[in-house]
């Protein structure tokens, strides 16, 4: 078990969490959420020991082995991959590595082969001789091939290292798991191996995500960071949303019927304070009417944006097609031979391991880059709009939020502009921020209102749910359902997979395969898998 004892963390005159007592059992996945800014991440980083709180205490059982998912990419470029991964068992490792520098030695001296025996004994007693092999097949399980096993992590990319990293954290069965946000980057089989893993594990396991579906398919617990408290709910995400939705309407239903009961109470009490016969009775209500004040409800971080893409004019039945597109970066192919079509009333799913083939794909459709070969065609009627996986070029100059907005506005309506800015959490003061200093979140946020905007009759998105938190990702995915036209979307969030998209297309540097059926379809059918399989190798 791991606890904390009046945990608080200040900085900078703000306090994120307050005397916070919580526990975490064995045999349980607690899933962190909260508003982004709360304190998640700190938290975590708190209870693995990177950073010290304010006051109070993580208490952990001794000889308990944690366990972190470890963000900066580049920290272990120096390593090879396989040995990456067994550091995650640090005790592992150290004997591993002593014992690789002795037997690298061309002359070993007696002392060296009786520190040798030493270490040998020790590492079988921690199963040291199938690491190795228990190494390759967590690595080969997420998508990491053996030819990379003995590479450098340097020449991997991004998708890659971040698999590597989690295969790390998994490595050696640990006691207390800490995961943050671990299904980044993971292409979907990924994903499924980790959520089958989380399942079975038998530890403790408590997991930052913005993936409702990876929170409900894992979590036995939900963690509420609001208020500046962790709270624990028994059930997944779905049960504990319904679960607080219900919580907060009957505080205020009772609430209202308190302030209607504190009316009637008054009233008896102005009408016949000064009446001797009734005084009595008149001070027993004073005294009812404190205790029926309304309870003053705390100030939630949460807040949800409202998006609603009201299309300029509806589609016609020529929406898009494409012929023969092919693409190669830097020598390196990444499409090839890409050719479908896309009707009125399609929703497409964009899938794939590689994520800068669907980038490409987008980027191509979006008229930002000139394919190698083939042909992109849109309909005359099409009006397309597009939310960039990187919109770091959006945001490099020094004006206001408002007038960067306002300066996609053909209707020149400074009010209008101001009214979408207010939809997506941006009121008050905050229209003036500069853009550059806007965080993932805003930037994003701010990013939606352009596309409002434009008005588009259909939608290109490219990993729209990075950098949201669950409201706002909820009022995405709520947003393009009620959508009326085409829209491609390449997403690792499967719950909006599930919901929105009726058609799925998974691209691949070798080739491309595209299923009429919903993503939820896609993923559990044995026959589509299988004609997957035989089309993409």
């Amino acid at each position: 078990m791991i606890h904390t004892e009046n945990l608080t963390l200040s900085f900078g005159g703000t306090t994120l969490f307050e005397d916070v007592n919580v526990k975490f059992f064995p045999g349980n996945c607690y899933g962190l959420i909260g508003a982004n800014g709360a304190g998640k991440s700190t938290f975590l980083k708190i209870l693995s020991g990177d950073i010290d709180p304010s006051s109070g205490a993580v208490r952990i059982e001794p000889n308990k082995r944690i366990a972190v998912l470890k963000q900066n990419q580049f920290e272990y470029d120096d390593y090879p991959v396989l040995d990456t991964v067994l550091m995650g068992h640090a005790e592992l490792y150290k004997i591993y590595a002593e014992l690789e520098s002795i037997y690298a030695k061309t002359d070993m001296t007696d002392e060296d082969g009786l520190r040798a025996g030493e270490l040998a004994e020790q590492y079988g007693e921690i199963d040291g001789y199938t690491a190795e092999a228990d190494a390759a097949k967590l690595l080969s399980e997420l998508g990491i091939s053996e030819s990379l096993h003995r590479k450098q992590m340097a020449d991997l990319d991004s998708g890659e290292k971040v698999r590597v990293l989690l295969a790390q954290a998994l490595f050696g069965d640990p006691d207390i798991l800490l995961l943050d946000e671990p299904t980044n980057q993971l292409d979907y089989m990924s994903v499924l191996h980790l959520e089958n893993f989380l399942m079975n594990f038998e530890n403790t396991v408590i997991v930052i995500s913005h993936n409702r579906h990876f929170l409900n398919k894992v979590c036995t617990h939900i963690a509420d960071l609001d208020f500046k408290q962790i709270r624990n709910y028994v059930g997944n995400y779905d049960f504990w949303e319904k679960a607080s939705q219900l919580a907060s309407k009957q505080r205020k239903d009772q609430n209202k019927k308190n302030e209607e009961k504190i009316k009637e109470l008054e009233d008896f009490v102005r009408r016949f304070s000064a009446n001797a016969s009734k005084s009595k009775q008149a001070t027993s209500r004073k005294k009812l009417i404190e205790k029926l004040r309304p309870e003053d409800m705390p100030s939630t971080s949460r807040q949800s944006p409202f998006i609603q893409i009201k299309p300029k004019r509806p589609c016609g039945g020529d929406v898009l097609t494409v012929s023969k597109l092919s693409h190669s970066i830097q020598d390196e192919r990444v499409l090839s031979n890409v050719s479908f079509t896309m009707h009125k009333g399609d929703k497409i799913g964009l899938v794939g391991q590689n994520s800068l083939s669907k980038t490409t794909l987008l980027e191509i459709l979006a008229g930002n880059i000139v394919p190698d070969s083939g042909v992109v065609s849109w309909g005359s009627t099409i009006s397309p709009g597009y939310f960039p996986k990187d919109n770091s070029t959006f945001f490099d100059g020094s004006v206001s939020l408002i007038d960067w907005l306002n300066h996609y506005d053909t209707s020149e309506d400074i009010q209008y502009v101001r009214g979408l800015l207010g939809r997506m959490l941006f009121s008050g003061d905050a229209v003036l921020k500069p853009t550059k200093v806007l965080s993932g979140g805003e930037k994003a946020r701010a990013m939606f209102s352009k596309l409002m905007i434009t008005e588009a009759n259909t939608l290109l998105l490219d990993e729209p749910t990075d950098h949201l938190d669950l409201e706002s990702i909820s009022a995405l995915n709520d947003g393009l359902i009620a959508y009326p036209e085409p829209l491609i979307v390449a997403s690792h969030d499967f719950e909006l997979l599930n919901t929105v998209v009726n058609r799925v297309m998974e691209v691949t540097p070798n080739g491309f395969f595209i299923q009429d059926t919903g993503f939820d379809d896609y993923m559990q059918s044995e026959e589509i898998q299988e004609r997957r399989k035989r089309i993409l190798g």
